[in-house]
């Protein structure tokens, strides 16, 4: 299930406020980049971007001072060995290097559905080792209709555990990303997992080493979570990191998941103790906006990757 398609579904609303006002790239000091290894990474449909192919977003990603973009599993699956080598290679002269690979296969409707994904994962999987992408993030559902939290939870443990062992053998971690929104969950009959102690449980019974967390600063400020909580995690147990900022006026209950800013638009969001305390514990991956802004979605490819650049560069900047 498309993320963007659950939130239609659940009727959540239109996407809401502004983005960034200003668009030209904020170039960070040199300094502040000597202080952490995280990436300020480019994933195209996070912030409504059409990008076609790997090329086309890493052009994208170059051209407006990303340093990491997302990998495309079925695009890099389908490069023979000399295409995949000319691609790193411009890589390397675009100074960009491969985030994380959004997770290719829908654990979430129906049996038949699962195992088509597990049979196409092996491919998908060998493509990403082959590229040298050790990094895979999906998202749960805060909310089902028709299981309960044990069956629920039950469930996700043995469909995750087919696709993490598949990942496992090629090298890949699998990285799960709770949704913490409290009004996604009244938004269905029975409420589902949605903060970081939750999930823990969750990949511990999972239980094959390669599972960890796909961190949003918004489901961690939605979830009540701590900076104590981010600082209980070891940096390999983090596959990547959106950044996010909340409209201003609202209730944390009334906030719309898919009404969200870009990172430090507003402040509502602590991003500073929530990028640093990830900082603090040697994370290495990919950090990028997803936003679900509508007029950041509205905007031109170029306009819109230029504002998602200036916001990050911006967070950036707190990093101690």
């Amino acid at each position: 299930m498309n993320r963007r398609k659950f939130l239609t579904d659940a009727a959540l609303g239109v996407a809401g406020a502004v983005g960034a006002s200003s668009l030209g790239l904020a170039q960070e000091p040199a300094a502040a980049k000597g202080k952490r290894k995280m990436t300020i990474n480019l994933v195209c449909g996070a912030i409504g971007v059409k990008a076609k192919t790997q090329r086309e977003a890493n052009a994208l990603a170059h051209k407006h001072g990303f340093e990491s973009v997302e990998a495309r599993p079925k695009d890099l699956a389908a490069l023979s060995d000399a295409e995949l080598a000319d691609l790193k290679a411009e890589m390397a002269e675009q100074k960009i290097v491969f985030g994380a690979s959004s997770l290719p296969v829908d654990f979430r409707k129906t049996e038949a559905r699962l195992k088509e994904g597990l049979k196409e994962l092996p491919r998908l999987a060998k493509g990403l080792q082959r590229a040298g992408v050790t990094r895979v993030g999906t998202w749960l559902s805060p909310a089902s209709n028709e299981l309960t939290y044990v069956s629920n939870f039950n469930q996700h443990v043995v469909r995750l555990r087919q696709v993490a062992t598949i990942l496992k053998d090629h090298g890949v971690m699998l990285g799960l990303e709770y949704v913490g929104t409290q009004r996604l969950l009244v938004g269905q009959k029975f409420p589902f997992l949605h903060t970081m102690a939750e999930a823990k449980e969750l990949i511990e019974f999972i239980g094959t080493g390669n599972v960890g967390f796909v961190l949003d600063s918004w489901h961690w400020w939605q979830a009540g979570d701590t900076e104590a909580d981010i600082r209980s995690l070891r940096a390999e147990q983090i596959a990547a990191v959106d950044l996010n900022d909340a409209p201003v006026g609202l209730r944390k209950e009334e906030h719309y998941d898919n009404q969200r800013e870009l990172p430090v638009a507003t402040g509502v969001i602590d991003t500073g103790t929530f990028l640093n305390a990830i900082n603090s514990i040697g994370y290495d991956g990919p950090v990028r906006a997803e936003p679900f802004n509508a007029k950041l979605n509205a905007m031109e490819n170029d306009e819109a990757c230029a504002a998602a650049s200036k916001a990050l560069h911006e967070a950036m900047k707190l990093v101690w």
